[in-house]
């Protein structure tokens, strides 16, 4: 699952980045206005964290453009100002949830995965799809009740295909779901074969059937 920390205070971000890495999200970081909305309308993330005061800008014009832009990312608005107005306000915009400074990163990581399984999964933490159980909270992934040992990376990989299931996926979009604005250090998608390859072989060698399809030309397809 990948973020968007929108933080202009350098050791908070970096605190955050350090904590949600460490629970497996992808973090990427813009620190003013303009490279929040340069990132935002760039790529796709799973969940927004959105600082309101930004010294170039107003947040809340950043949760403004994702709505006009008809972007799917959950958002939850972080803020010093503890106001009932900043909250009313951003959750009139569109904000899924809001919490205020000083925060523990233990709930920040906790609200995250709320609005995650909101949006993305009913609000369960658990998805089944056949023989396949992915557990959102645990990460895991068991078939048949046979647990797959997947790298992050892999799990990653499956569960963006499972969200998507019957939808072709392009090469660009799944590297960039992977690696998010570093893709450009990779001179082809070559990486994106190899995770796949062991995926299919991970999850073949717990009794999966092969619901992984290649679309020549196009990309993958999650076919289920």
């Amino acid at each position: 699952m990948k973020i968007l920390i929108i933080e202009d205070e350098s050791a908070l971000s970096k605190s955050m980045v350090s904590y949600l890495s460490s629970e497996s999200y992808l973090c990427e970081v813009a620190n003013d206005f303009k490279n929040a909305i340069e990132k935002a309308d760039s790529y796709d993330y799973d969940c927004v964290l959105l600082d309101i005061s930004l010294p170039d800008g107003n947040g809340l014009n950043v949760l403004k453009f994702l709505k006009e832009n008809n972007k799917t990312e959950g958002v939850i608005i972080i803020s010093a100002k503890n106001s009932i107005e900043d909250k009313i306000e951003g959750l009139k915009m569109g904000a899924d949830d809001y919490i205020p400074k000083p925060f523990h990163l233990s709930e920040l990581s906790a609200r995250i995965a709320a609005v995650i399984r909101r949006r993305k999964f009913n609000g369960d933490n658990i998805l089944i799809l056949k023989e396949i159980t992915i557990d959102i909270l645990a990460k895991t992934v068991s078939i048949n009740n046979h647990i797959a040992d997947l790298t992050r990376t892999e799990y990653d990989l499956l569960l963006y295909f499972a969200v998507n299931k019957n939808r072709v996926l392009s090469k660009a979009a799944i590297a960039e779901h992977l690696s998010g604005e570093d893709i450009y250090l990779y001179e082809n998608y070559d990486f994106i074969y190899a995770h796949i390859k062991n995926l299919k072989k991970k999850l073949s060698k717990v009794g999966c059937d092969d619901y992984l399809k290649s679309v020549y030309g196009m990309g993958y397809k999650f076919e289920i």
